[in-house]
């Protein structure tokens, strides 16, 4: 076989018509058993990514898809994952849109039939043929999507949530419709009968219209929110593309001129002014200049470059103007590799299948042959089709999962709603099973433990100087500087001194510093290096105090005038002052933090100490953080991690459970799973006692929902459930479920 044919090859497949995760389950079955192909579906972001070698062609991979009942399409664009919302307007419409029309008349029709039903004085003249015309369209037009996942479920014999719906919405409507063309309920005068007593009664005498009607709305409610909540996976990569510069000012024949970014070349070179993004990866070869890195690589102090260096595009320009020569533009820039990782991570994170489709799968056959059987028995007991039948529908009906339905959407909306009244959103019900799993906690140090901005730490002076008097002239001097250490000694001068005095002939020694007259003094603020460039000598008090403080990560700054070392300012990027207790109480949880940081390994150290963390992992790539990941979770740990930069977003993906800090980057909120609108790292526990809260709430209205119907099973076999006992045994669990979700208003932190 020809080598070529052996090369490994990868495709990414658009796929349509998933409904569940058990979905995405088959259809990764059906691809995996060609030769050759290694495949995992997302039901999340509801795409296949493919990895095929030998002869296996895209035709073939389509082909397996749809042979499975869904559709496949194979993007046109290769570009980092994304939606491509904006190439063919309507060629794809929202899934979220459809439902939500659904919904909407479903709603619309179900509240005068519930009412018709449950309401006695309601029940006028041939009140049951109008609950007929308003009930059959959402059953069959608002069902529709349930009872084409319950087809295919049925063509590939398996059994999820949609079977047990499409199963006993069509039973109540089926049934109902018989009893009122061929059975008594037609007649005029017809009432419920409201005794709840368990007897023997005609069948062809009750209509469960409002069961089947309520229930396909309450289940299109919660799939309203699901799918809405689902589609939103790919704005993690849309947002990350987005960081990126629109147009470059590129100096071709001497002459600058402004273009897309699309159009530039490698090899092209492009000017950046302070405060501009770089348009693409490239090298300096004009100028010098500070560049905050700090979305992409997590180190907090910006890198000062030159001649020669290397800088990569999205980072912000903060000092000088400098020239560069592009040499990677498109998708191989560092920009668009993060996209990649991100994409690779939530198309290979295991989606947590949910709950009630695995109680489903089980449950629904169990219900079918009950049914089966109860059918079969009653005819050899009594011979009367009518009773075999009326016995039969009635277990398929109390088998409709009104409670069940209303059990994970009624608790996800309680305890989201408390969660944002605690500044926590949580994206979905899968988040919920992560939290409860989750040992080991990955904490990102800039941002998330600290504040992210420079600030001043403190103000050593000489023997003989004041400290206010040497940050006074130090802050006069910094308040014309564009650079992030200036801008955070200048404001600490103002907020503690006040107005500060005017600056003459102030200058900007590309990478040592600034230098200007003050008040008649000649000061110079910067690098140490810049003490030597004037022969001047720092005294052995400041010399101690410098060592130790770079010794603890910090950033000493040398303040001079006259000819003469007057003091150094210590800056850096402060703790925040609720971070060490969020660590306690995580480990409370019983949680293992680890702190992962772009920041070198001496800062990160100090750092950690202070918020209590024993295990630091320093000085990674955005790649790393991702592999540092990918190898707790294979020494068997389930990995939370917390971030909050564009450097987080894949490590945020890849992780059980992603937790964004919502004063971060867009990206970074939309690849995590939890968004935690403050700043304070403290609503990390809160989140998780909050998730774990929820999910033991949807776990309980699940159980409670089954034993209700497991309970009047019998009774139904039995042929001694009236339709009224049916209802009321329906509504007292659907009550209960509700109100139990409702103790989730009350949920406090252990803060």
């Amino acid at each position: 076989m020809d080598s070529a044919t052996e090369t490994t090859r990868h495709l990414e497949l658009r796929i349509g018509g998933m409904t569940c995760a058990s979905c995405a389950a088959r259809i990764e079955k059906k691809l995996n058993k060609i030769d050759g192909v290694s495949a995992s579906v997302n039901y999340a972001t509801e795409k296949a990514s493919v990895a095929y070698v030998g002869t296996v062609s895209p035709d073939q991979l389509v082909t397996t898809v749809e042979q499975a009942g869904y559709t496949a399409e194979v993007p046109r664009l290769s570009l980092p994952a994304m939606d491509d919302e904006s190439a063919e307007p309507g060629a794809e419409p929202d899934p979220a849109a459809s439902i939500r029309q659904r919904l909407l008349v479903s709603l619309v029709l179900t509240v005068p039939v519930v009412a018709m039903a449950m309401v006695s004085p309601l029940q006028f003249a041939n009140w049951q043929w109008l609950s007929l015309t308003l009930a059959a369209p959402v059953v069959v037009w608002g069902g529709l999507p349930f009872h084409k996942a319950a087809w295919t479920n049925l063509r590939h014999r398996t059994a999820t949530m949609d079977t047990l719906i499409s199963m006993g919405t069509i039973a109540a409507l089926g049934w109902s419709v018989y009893a009122l063309f061929w059975g008594t309920a037609g007649m005029t005068g017809m009432r419920h009968q409201f005794e709840l007593t368990i007897s023997r009664t005609d069948g062809t005498s009750n209509i469960y219209l409002e069961a089947a009607a309520g229930v396909t709305t309450f289940i299109l409610a919660g799939r309203f929110f699901e799918v809405r909540s689902k589609r939103r996976a790919g704005a993690a990569l849309r947002a990350l593309l987005e960081l990126g510069a629109k147009v470059a000012s590129v100096r071709r024949d001497g002459v600058e001129q402004r273009i897309p970014i699309e159009q530039l070349a490698i090899g092209d070179e492009f000017v950046v002014r302070p405060g501009e993004k770089v348009a693409t990866d490239g090298v300096v070869i004009e100028g010098s200049s500070a560049v905050d890195a700090s979305l992409l690589t997590g180190e907090s102090m910006p890198v000062e470059v030159g001649p020669g260096d290397k800088v990569m595009g999205a980072t912000v320009n903060v000092g000088g103007r400098i020239v560069l020569r592009a040499n990677r533009v498109g998708s191989d820039t560092q920009l668009a590799q993060m996209a990649k990782l991100v994409e690779e991570a939530q198309t290979g994170k295991a989606q947590a299948q949910r709950l009630a489709d695995r109680i489903s799968g089980i449950f629904v056959p169990i219900v079918i042959a009950l049914s089966l059987a109860t059918l079969g028995l009653w005819i050899a007991a009594t011979g009367s089709i009518t009773a075999a039948f009326t016995a039969a529908v009635a277990v398929l009906i109390i088998a409709c999962p009104c409670a069940l339905g209303l059990a994970t959407p009624t608790a996800l909306m309680v305890g989201t709603g408390r969660g944002a009244q605690l500044g926590i959103l949580i994206k979905g019900p899968e988040v919920l099973e992560s939290t409860r799993r989750i040992d080991t906690i990955v904490l990102d140090k800039t941002g998330t433990v600290t504040t992210g901005n420079m600030s001043l730490l403190d103000v050593i002076s000489a023997r003989d100087e004041q400290p206010t008097e040497v940050l006074r002239l130090a802050g006069a001097l910094e308040d014309s500087s564009e650079h992030p250490i200036g801008k955070a000694i200048a404001q600490a001068a103002r907020d503690k001194i006040g107005d500060l005095p005017a600056v003459e002939g102030f200058a900007n020694l590309e990478g040592l510093g600034v230098q200007g007259v003050v008040d008649g003094h000649a000061v110079t603020v910067g690098r140490r290096q810049l003490l030597a460039n004037w022969s001047q000598e720092l005294p052995e008090l400041l010399t101690r105090s410098l060592c130790q403080a770079e010794s603890e990560g910090r950033t000493a700054v040398v303040v001079s005038w006259d000819g003469k070392s007057r003091g150094i300012l210590l800056v850096a990027d402060a703790v925040k002052p609720t971070s060490a207790e969020a660590v306690e109480r995580l480990r409370a949880l019983g949680l293992t933090p680890i702190m992962l940081t772009g920041d070198n390994a001496t800062a990160a150290r100090a750092m950690a100490g202070q918020v209590g963390i024993d295990q630091v992992i320093a000085e990674v790539l955005p790649r790393d953080k991702v592999d540092t990941v990918r190898r707790l979770q294979a020494e068997g740990k389930v990995v939370a991690m917390v971030g909050d930069g564009v450097n987080d977003a894949a490590a945020l993906a890849q992780a059980d459970l992603g937790l964004a800090m919502g004063t971060g980057a867009d990206v970074a909120i939309e690849a995590s799973d939890l968004t935690l609108v403050r700043g304070d790292l403290r609503a990390v526990p809160d989140a998780i006692e909050l998730s774990r809260k929820t999910l033991a709430t949807i776990k309980g209205n699940l159980f409670w929902a089954f034993v209700y119907n497991i309970a009047a099973l019998p009774l139904a076999a039995a042929g001694l459930l009236n339709p009224m006992l049916a209802g009321a045994a329906m509504a007292f669990s659907s009550v209960f479920v509700v109100t139990n979700s409702l103790r989730l208003r009350t949920f406090k932190p252990h803060s």
